[in-house]
This record gives structure tokens, C-alpha cells and sequence, in this order.
């Protein structure tokens, strides 16, 4: 039986309402550890009626996931009270503490794959503590390179750049960043998704991906020469491509998994598609790890109105890329 660790993640958010949510659906065969605070949970809980027996977790305490609102929870102390809709920079420190948990436990193998809950990154970064994502934070905790892939059906899209603004995506990108990513995607998709040669479209950065050089030289200079390298390994990759046309169908039929070059390029589409069937997915980790394809939606918290889906969508693919 796997062993997964969610992180409650924002305590002024939804996920602390969805993990509680989450408590009440059967998942057959597998544990779910949530990282969070454990009063904050059985007060959420309660006041969107779905009341949760918790326990604290430790090996001897290990049970399987049944539906049937019963937790198990590693406290992590709050820093300051939480009013639900109302996010706290002097809390932005229990929200890293979740992941640092999270992580270790993952590299010491006490869980075998982590689900994250969304967080605030402005609050975080706010609070004085530098903070660009998740995809970014646990990359540099297990010190190795990731990409970041949201999936949903008949739809992967990973992203060369990620959390930057878009005036810095340009000089961001380099011929050996993409080759890095081309590879991680490659060999993940084989190690993890059981692709056995995996399809990888590039995106083009300039509209008409630079129209032969007169909208942009990037394609030129950067990307064809990164694809070129790949190809050279033998990775079935193809590109790069105008971003207006990679994802029409005829296209999307021909890749397994679409390379973009900055965050709402790829993900604007994925979520015009998808949103709230989406999992996000961190490619490169020692360990696997999903997450929703929400933010902390403040504004719900504690109404009783968000939606799990996700949630439960990312704990599912965690199973099955665990498998």
C-alpha cells in the first residue's frame, strides 16, 4: 500500500476545505498523510459539514484511505490565527514548513509520492521569503532540474519557462535549458507515463514561430538548434511550431506531449480545455509529485462551495504514475 502526503497548503485558502472534502471519497488501496495544521482542519471541516476523525500519523498508526471522513495528520503549528479568506504573511512560514516536511518524508521514503494543495505566492513572497512556485522550491530542495507538465485528456503541455514575467522569457530561454527540458520530459514520459518513444512538439516563442526570422530570430538561433540536438539523440521531437497552430487537433495528434515556451502560452489552452480535470505534474523529482490546477480561490473558503475534483483527480494520478 502507497503512502501519499498532502499538503494542506494556504490555511486561509481552499485546501483546507477540499482535503476535508477529499476525507468523505474512497480511494481503494492506498494511505493519505495530510501535512497541515490539525485544528485548523477539524474547524474547516465542520463548518462546510464534512466533519473528520483525525490521528496523528507515524508507521505504527498507517491505514488505508476508506471515504469515511477519518484523516491521518502530521501537525504543523500555525504562526498566527486564520480567518478563512483572509491570507496572513506571518503564516507564510507554516505553509513552507508544510513542504519541507513534505519533501523530506519523500526523500527518506515515508511517502512515496506528495499532492500539493495551492498556495499564495504573493503572501509568501511578501513575508520576505523568495518564492517563484512549488515546480521551482522542489526543484532546488532535491537539487535537480524539473519541468512542469498539466495534463487533462487528449492534452499534456509542459512549459521550458515557468513562474517569470514575460518580459524576461526571451532571454531566459538558451539552447541548453531546452535541451535540459526536451530530456526531462523525454525520460519521464517513458519512466513514468510508459510512453516507450514519446512525441515531443516544441513550441515556437514569436508569433508564426518567427516567420523565417522577420518576427524573431530565437526559433533560429535557440530552439531549431536545441531540436536539432535532440533529434540527434534520438528523441522524437519535431518544431518548432507556430504556438497558434501546435494545438489543433491534426497537430495535437502527432505528439504525445507539447513544449511551450512560457507559462499562459501553453497552460492558457490547457485550461480553456481542462480546467478542473487538469493535474498538474512535476517531471525530474526523485519522488512523483501532482497537484490541482486551482489557486487558493479565497474567496470560497470555508463556504462550502469549492470543488475537490482536482484534488482527487491529482491523488489518482499520483497512484497511477506511482504503479
Amino acid at each position: 500500500m502507497k503512502t501519499i502526503a498532502i499538503t494542506a497548503a494556504e490555511p486561509a485558502g481552499i485546501g483546507p476545505d477540499i482535503i476535508a472534502m477529499l476525507a468523505h471519497t474512497p480511494i481503494a488501496d492506498v494511505s493519505l498523510v495530510v501535512i497541515g495544521n490539525h485544528e485548523l482542519l477539524v474547524t474547516r471541516a465542520k463548518q462546510i459539514a464534512k466533519p473528520i476523525q483525525s490521528y496523528v500519523f507515524d508507521d505504527s498508526t498507517r491505514q488505508p484511505h476508506r471515504g469515511d471522513g477519518t484523516l491521518a495528520v502530521v501537525d504543523v503549528p500555525l504562526q498566527a490565527p486564520v480567518i478563512a479568506g483572509q491570507s496572513n504573511t506571518r503564516n507564510a512560514t507554516h505553509v513552507i514548513k508544510q513542504l519541507d516536511i513534505a519533501i523530506a518524508g519523500c526523500l527518506s521514503g515515508i511517502y512515496d509520492a506528495l499532492v500539493t494543495a495551492p498556495i499564495n505566492k504573493a503572501t509568501i513572497c511578501a513575508a520576505g521569503i523568495p518564492f517563484s512556485g512549488h515546480t521551482e522550491y522542489l526543484a532546488k530542495a532535491c537539487d535537480c532540474d524539473s519541468v512542469m507538465l498539466l495534463e487533462t485528456e487528449g492534452l499534456r503541455v509542459a512549459l521550458a519557462t515557468t513562474h517569470i514575467p514575460l518580459s524576461d522569457v526571451a532571454k531566459s530561454i538558451s539552447c541548453a535549458l531546452l535541451k535540459k527540458k526536451i530530456n526531462i520530459l523525454h525520460n519521464d514520459m517513458r519512466a513514468r507515463f510508459k510512453i516507450d518513444a514519446p512525441r515531443i512538439a516544441v513550441c515556437g516563442l514569436n508569433p508564426h514561430a518567427g516567420e523565417y526570422g522577420y518576427l524573431g530570430s530565437e526559433e533560429i538561433e535557440v530552439i531549431a538548434p536545441a531540436i536539432e540536438a535532440c533529434a540527434a539523440q534520438g528523441i522524437k521531437v519535431l518544431g518548432p511550431i507556430s504556438a497558434d497552430t501546435a494545438f489543433v487537433p491534426k497537430q495535437l495528434a502527432q505528439c504525445d506531449a507539447v513544449l511551450a515556451m512560457y507559462h499562459d502560452q501553453g497552460l492558457a489552452v490547457i485550461k480553456c480545455i481542462g480546467f478542473g480535470n487538469i493535474v498538474n505534474i512535476t517531471l525530474g523529482l526523485p519522488f512523483v509529485r501532482t497537484s490541482v490546477d486551482h489557486g487558493t480561490a479565497l474567496e470560497l473558503a470555508a463556504s462550502g462551495r469549492a470543488n475537490a475534483q482536482s484534488l482527487e483527480l491529482a491523488v489518482r494520478r499520483a497512484i497511477e504514475l506511482l504503479a
